[in-house]
């Protein structure tokens, strides 16, 4: 199974990148896929990545020269954790020790352009740059079939 777990704050403008996309690929129902949105990771996300055998983080970065990135990611020590600083990889390292977890983990970039300041929606180049993105992850995710095992 995969996750896909989108995060970020919709109410700060690109920031909500990862929740966007992570409600169009929820809308599209497909099988052998769930998907969380979240405000911000938390340690309570190593359950559930605990039962993928793949996790993707789809999050919002500032504006770069491509419109995503997609890289594998590998666990780090989680170190101190609160509330506002839970990385993807801590979430896996986190998974590992705590229930044996041995699923792969991708970051998904999204790249924005306008964030902090309060307001709903995204800029235009965000909005081109999530669709770029979904195209993307759908691809890949048609390619993963039959899933492997980890």
């Amino acid at each position: 199974m995969v996750l896909l777990i989108g995060y970020g704050n919709p109410g700060r403008g690109d920031d909500g990148l990862g929740p966007a996309l992570a409600q169009r690929i929820e809308k599209r129902s497909l099988s052998d896929l769930e998907v969380k949105i979240a405000f911000q990771l938390t340690v309570e996300h190593a359950l559930d990545v605990a039962k993928a055998d793949i996790v993707v983080f789809a999050d919002a970065c500032m504006a770069s020269q491509e419109p995503f990135t997609f890289t594998e990611i590998s666990s780090t020590s989680p170190g101190d954790l609160d509330s506002h600083n839970v990385s993807p990889q801590s979430v896996l390292a986190l998974a590992e020790e705590l229930f044996g977890s041995s699923a792969r983990g991708f970051a998904l970039a999204i790249s924005g352009c306008e964030f902090g300041e309060v307001k709903e929606g995204m800029s235009d180049p965000a909005i081109a740059h999530l669709g770029a993105a979904e195209a993307f992850l759908l691809g890949w995710f048609s390619r993963l079939s039959p899933m492997p095992k980890v």
